[in-house]
């Protein structure tokens, strides 16, 4: 058993495809399968039914994976600890989700930043499913996204929990009222971050949940977007509450809906059995005291 065979299987089992596998070991399809098949013999175990152009993992497969994802993190582990120059302060790669990024993401790296300037940081803002693949890869060290997460892949660290918010033009007829439920908002047109986001899912979810089927008018794919459409009166939403603490138009105003009220969880994720450098142990410090912060809101 050697190495790379761990990592070229590793990545069969994570990608259920020899071709796509070879891609991102940057060799042939042909030396992969070789050097697979090499591994099976070794084990005197088959590790991979071939369902056509999809493999998937046999039982042996499964109990290896595990496993073969622990002993590539050790080794990962000792290198990168062997080349650390934390004096220096080291690389960082974060992700985010678009309904989080511009909100905490300033708040984050105006303290972080001044604190560790030498850090080599870089950001990438995308859509969950695309942050996944990454920190799953290797590529990002961390990502602020929206639970729920499941991936095997991954370690998934719940930050702090925060209101989805009503928010209404102002002059709003609703706004009169002391209190405004769900049920008041079903002849409402509603505005709405399109299916790339998962914050759309979760107000049509929660909408659909309580018997409220939501007149959708438009969907859009960012908040301020969004935002800027309630405040020509197009319409309402439910947006998170650090959306409203960013806020400063005054034509729009967030109330708290009466009875159940809508939630989301922001967390944080990185690779199942990989490695945080001192760079990204102090990052990931930083937000655990941010989630705190935001907790006691």
């Amino acid at each position: 058993m050697e190495m790379h065979q761990l990592r070229y299987f590793v990545a069969v089992a994570q990608t259920s495809s020899f071709s796509r596998a070879a891609e991102r070991c940057h060799v042939s399809q042909p030396s992969l399968s070789q050097q697979i098949q090499k591994l099976e013999r070794g084990l005197k175990q088959q590790l991979f039914e071939r369902l056509g152009r999809r493999v998937v993992l046999t039982d042996a497969g499964r109990l290896l994976l595990d496993r073969a994802m622990a002993i590539l993190s050790a080794v990962e582990d000792a290198e990168r600890r062997l080349q650390d120059d934390d004096e220096k302060g080291g690389k960082l790669a974060i992700g985010a989700i678009p309904t989080i990024a511009p909100y905490l993401l300033p708040l984050l790296l105006r303290t972080y930043l001044k604190q560790h300037p030498h850090v080599d940081l870089t950001v990438h803002e995308d859509v969950t499913g695309q942050l996944l693949g990454a920190v799953a890869a290797g590529d990002l060290d961390l990502a602020l996204v929206a639970l729920p997460i499941n991936d095997e892949r991954l370690d998934v660290e719940p930050l702090f929990s925060e209101p989805l918010l009503l928010t209404l033009p102002r002059g709003h007829r609703l706004l009169h009222r002391r209190s405004i439920t769900l049920d008041h908002l079903r002849e409402e047109r509603f505005i709405l971050l399109n299916e790339m986001h998962c914050l759309g899912e979760q107000v049509l979810s929660f909408c659909n949940a309580h018997g409220c089927q939501p007149w959708i008018a438009c969907k859009s794919a960012q908040i301020s977007t969004v935002q800027s459409l309630i405040a020509l009166r197009q319409g309402v939403s439910l947006l998170p509450a650090m959306a409203q603490r960013a806020d400063r138009d005054t034509r729009r105003v967030y109330r708290t809906l009466a009875g159940e009220q809508p939630r989301r969880t922001v967390a944080v994720i990185s690779r199942k059995h990989g490695y945080h450098s001192p760079t990204a142990e102090r990052f990931l410090a930083r937000l655990r005291e941010l989630g705190l912060e935001f907790k006691g809101h």
